[in-house]
């Protein structure tokens, strides 16, 4: 039979098992997606690096400016992200949010600070922003 004093005590020790799991999950939790606003801002910081996953057809007809093109269908795509600075943020994007994902999974898995636009450059276009060939 438990008694009150130990029942006691394994209820205050689940509370705080609890409220320390939550704690360390928002502290280290970053958000990893972001809305068109939002990953302008995000990208905006200083020694952000924007990477553009699509074919190299895709970036060709018009691309957010300043970024680089990595396709993530590349054969090449795991040599390629790791030789990407891990010193620096990533701002990643494709066409529809889909691969950027897949490769912001990769990157995250290696290390790499990274986050994605969410709804892809049809997203950033449809909030008003810039595209470049």
């Amino acid at each position: 039979m438990i008694t009150r004093r130990l029942f006691t005590a394994l209820a205050a020790s689940s509370v705080l098992a609890v409220a320390a799991c939550s704690a360390g999950a928002d502290a280290t939790s970053q958000q990893t997606e972001y809305d068109a606003a939002g990953f302008r801002e995000r990208m905006a910081k200083e020694s952000t690096v924007i990477l553009d996953v699509r074919t190299p057809e895709e970036f060709a007809a018009g691309h957010i400016p300043g970024a680089i093109n990595l396709d993530v269908q590349s054969p090449t795509l795991t040599d390629d992200v790791a030789s990407l600075n891990r010193a620096v943020p990533y701002a990643v994007y494709c066409r529809s949010g889909n691969r950027s994902q897949v490769a912001l999974d990769i990157m995250t898995e290696r290390g790499l600070e990274a986050f994605h636009l969410a709804g892809g450059i049809g997203a950033w276009q449809s909030a008003g922003y810039d595209i470049v060939s």
